[in-house]
């Protein structure tokens, strides 16, 4: 089984979580310059086995995409392009970054580590692999229970 990578797109920069081989834990990888992000994303598959690439859907309360979606799915085509033997999943990203920020604060980063957008970011992304990893989780007992 493959790695799952989850990434938190975004207008400078981007947030990337990885799981480990057995997707248990989700963890924070790094965070890439946008445009460098195809780049750094082929060096990792040709290091480690990847079969899942989550990206985040930016969304408004009432479900309809939000003004970053427009920025977001030229990206999405690049990704099915440069990895078509991958599944690219999309993900409701809604309250990520919040959620991101009360994550530092709970965890004690101090203001002044707390105001580093790069760090939200990643958190972000593994916030984001993290419900992945959930819903996979309950697809697959409810599979079990169907049965």
């Amino acid at each position: 089984m493959g790695r799952i990578i989850a990434i938190d797109y975004g207008i400078k920069r981007c947030g990337v979580a990885t799981s480990d081989p057995e997707r248990i834990i989700a963890t924070g990888l790094a965070t890439v310059e946008r445009q460098k992000l195809l780049d750094f994303l082929k060096a990792y598959c040709a290091k480690e086995l990847v079969d899942v690439f989550v990206i985040g859907e930016p969304k408004h309360m009432d479900n309809s995409p939000s003004e970053s979606a427009r920025l977001i799915e030229p990206f999405v085509t690049a990704m099915r392009a440069a990895f078509p033997d991958k599944e690219v999943a999309r993900i409701d990203e809604r309250f990520t970054s919040k959620m991101a920020f009360q994550a530092m604060i709970d965890g004690g980063l101090k203001k002044k580590e707390r105001r580093n957008k790069a760090l939200i970011d990643e958190v972000s992304a593994t916030i984001m692999l993290q419900d992945y990893m959930r819903s996979l989780a309950f697809r697959t007992q409810e599979k079990r229970t169907d049965q």
